[in-house]
C-alpha cells in the first residue's frame, strides 16, 4: 500500500510538514518538523529510485481518474534521479539550517521561514513527478512563491530588493511558461505530457507548436537562470539567507534544467517541425557566453556569495551545454554535472554560511586568513571550489570529461577545447579565494573569529565528502545519470 503511494508521499511529506511548522509558531519546534518531513523526502525519494530501477517507470493516478480527466504522477529514471538530489540537499540543508537560521532571522519569522523552506520543496519536487503541463506550472508557482519569500526574510535590507527582482522576472517566466502549454492544449486537447508526445506524432505542421516552444524554453530559461536571463540571481544568493541559498542553489535551478530536459527531449523531440527550429545551437552558444561570460563575471567579485552566484550561471552553462549536445555521452555530463554541481556548490554556500555566522562578513577583503581560524570552514570552500574547477580526483572533472568525450562523440573539437579553457577562468575566481583565505596575514575577522559549530560542519563535510568520493567512484551517480540520459534520449536499454 505504502510503496504504491510514493509518488504521492513525497509531495504530501514536506507539505503537511509546512503546515505543522506554520501551526506552531515556535522556531525550534518548526525546525524539528523540517527535519524529519525533509528526512521522510529523502528516504521517499530513495525508496522511488529502487522502485523504477526494480519496475520501470511508475505511474500514479490522482483520485483513480485517467490521464486524460486527471493528473498523474509519473516516475522514470530521469526525475528519480531528480528527487533523490532534492531529498538529499533538503535534510542537509535542514540539519546546517538551525544556528545559521537563529542568526539571520527575526525570532518571530523563523518558524514562517521553516514553512516557507518545506514549500519550496514541495514545489521542486512536484515540478520533477508531475506527467500534467499545468499541474507543473502549479508547483512551480508553489517553488517560487516561497522562494521570493525566503530571499525577502534576510535581514539586509537589499534582500527585499533582490527577492523583488527576482518576484518581476520569475512572474514573466511563468507567464511565458503558461502561454506555451496554453498553445499545445490548443493544439493537442491534452494537458499529460505523455498524451502530448502521441498526439503530437499525428500533427503533419503547425506553427502553433513552434511558438509555444519558443514561449516554453525562454520561460523555463527564465527560472533556470540560463544566460542572459540570469539577471536576478547574483542577487537572490548573495543576499538571501545562508541556508536558504545553500537550497535555491543546490536544488532550484537544476529542476528547472529538469522541467527544460524533459520539454525539449520528451515533448518535443519527436517532431520534425519543432526539431527543425535550431535550438541546439542556440544552445550550445549560450552556454558557451555562460561559461566565459558568467565565470569572468565572478574574477571580479568581492563578495564571496556573489562570486558564488556568477559561478554558478557558468556552471550552468556547462550543464545546459550537455542539454544542447544531445548525445549519449554529452547528455550525461550534463545531468552528472548538474547532481555534481549540487553538492560542490552546496557546501561553498554552506562553508559562507558558517563563515558569514563567525565573522557577520562575506567581502573577501575582510576574510583574509580566515583559513587559519575556521581550517575545516575553509577545507570545506577549497574542495568545492577545486570542484568547481574540474581538478582531477574532484566530480567536477568527471561530468567535464563526459562532457568533453560528448563534444568530441559530436564531432566539435573545437568545443572541446572551449570546454577545457573555461575552466582556466574557474581557476581565476577560486585562486583569488584561496590565495585570501590560506595565505594572508589575518585580517580583524580572522583574528576574533572561531570553528563553525559541529552542526553546520557536518552537512558542510557530507557534501565536500561526497565530492571528493565521486570524483574517485563515480560508477553510482554516472551510472544513474546515464539512464537518465536514455530514457530521455529514448535509448533502449
Amino acid at each position: 500500500m505504502i510503496a504504491h503511494n510514493l509518488p504521492v508521499l513525497l509531495i504530501l511529506a514536506p507539505l503537511i510538514g509546512a503546515i505543522l511548522a506554520a501551526l506552531s509558531r515556535n522556531g525550534f519546534a518548526a525546525w524539528l518538523i523540517a527535519l524529519l518531513a525533509s528526512a521522510l523526502t529523502a528516504a521517499v525519494a530513495l525508496a522511488l529510485l529502487w522502485r523504477v530501477q526494480a519496475e520501470g517507470v511508475i505511474s500514479y493516478r490522482i483520485g483513480g481518474w485517467a490521464p486524460e480527466l486527471g493528473i498523474e504522477y509519473r516516475v522514470d529514471a530521469v526525475n528519480a534521479f531528480i528527487v533523490l538530489l532534492v531529498g538529499i540537499i533538503a535534510v542537509l540543508t535542514m540539519i546546517f539550517a538551525r544556528r545559521s537560521v537563529l542568526a539571520e532571522i527575526i525570532p518571530e519569522r523563523v518558524a514562517w521561514f521553516y514553512t516557507m523552506m518545506l514549500l519550496c520543496i514541495t514545489g521542486l519536487l512536484g515540478i520533477a513527478v508531475t506527467g500534467d503541463a499545468f499541474n507543473a506550472f502549479v508547483f512551480l508557482e508553489i517553488s517560487s512563491l516561497s522562494t521570493y519569500t525566503l530571499i525577502a526574510l534576510g535581514r539586509d535590507r537589499r534582500a527585499l530588493v533582490a527577492a523583488y527582482q527576482y518576484l518581476i522576472v520569475g512572474t514573466i517566466g511563468a507567464t511565458f511558461y503558461v502561454i506555451g502549454v496554453g498553445l499545445i492544449y490548443l493544439t493537442t486537447g491534452t494537458l499529460n505530457l505523455g498524451l502530448i508526445v502521441e498526439r503530437l506524432a499525428d500533427i503533419e505542421s503547425s506553427r502553433a507548436l513552434i511558438v509555444a516552444e519558443a514561449f516554453i524554453v525562454v520561460g523555463i530559461g527564465l527560472k533556470l537562470a540560463l544566460f542572459p536571463l540570469h539577471a536576478w540571481l547574483p542577487n537572490a544568493y548573495a543576499y538571501a539567507p545562508s541556508s536558504a541559498a545553500v537550497l535555491l542553489a543546490s536544488t532550484a535551478t537544476k529542476v528547472a534544467i529538469y522541467l527544460l530536459a524533459r520539454f525539449l527531449f520528451t515533448v518535443f523531440g519527436g517532431h520534425v517541425d519543432v526539431g527543425s527550429v535550431p535550438l541546439g545551437s542556440i544552445l550550445i552558444g549560450l552556454s558557451l557566453a555562460a561559461m566565459f561570460l558568467a565565470s569572468a563575471a565572478a574574477v571580479v567579485q568581492n563578495d564571496i556569495k556573489r562570486l558564488l552566484a556568477f559561478s554558478s550561471v557558468g556552471q550552468i552553462g556547462y550543464i545546459t551545454l550537455g542539454l544542447a549536445l544531445a548525445n549519449p555521452i554529452g547528455l550525461t555530463g550534463g545531468l552528472l554535472h548538474l547532481f555534481n554541481h549540487a553538492l560542490m556548490k552546496g557546501a561553498a554556500f554552506m562553508a559562507m554560511g558558517a563563515i558569514v555566522l563567525r565573522t557577520g562578513t562575506a567581502k573577501l577583503d575582510e576574510l583574509a586568513g580566515i583559513g587559519r581560524a575556521m581550517p575545516w570552514t575553509a577545507a570545506a570552500l577549497t574542495i568545492a571550489g577545486l570542484a568547481l574547477i574540474g581538478v582531477p580526483g574532484t566530480s567536477g572533472f568527471v561530468s567535464k570529461y563526459y562532457l568533453l568525450l560528448g563534444a568530441l562523440e559530436a564531432g566539435h573539437g573545437w568545443l572541446a577545447i572551449l570546454i577545457v579553457a573555461s575552466s582556466f577562468i574557474a581557476v581565476l575566481y577560486v585562486g583569488r579565494i584561496v590565495e585570501v583565505v590560506w595565505f594572508r596575514e589575518p585580517a580583524l575577522a580572522a583574528r576574533e573569529a572561531s570553528e563553525a559549530p559541529l552542526e553546520m560542519l557536518l552537512p558542510m563535510w557530507a557534501l565536500a565528502g561526497a565530492t571528493i568520493w565521486l570524483g574517485v567512484r563515480a560508477e553510482g551517480p554516472a551510472g544513474l545519470a546515464r539512464a537518465a540520459a536514455d530514457a530521455l534520449l529514448r535509448v533502449a536499454p
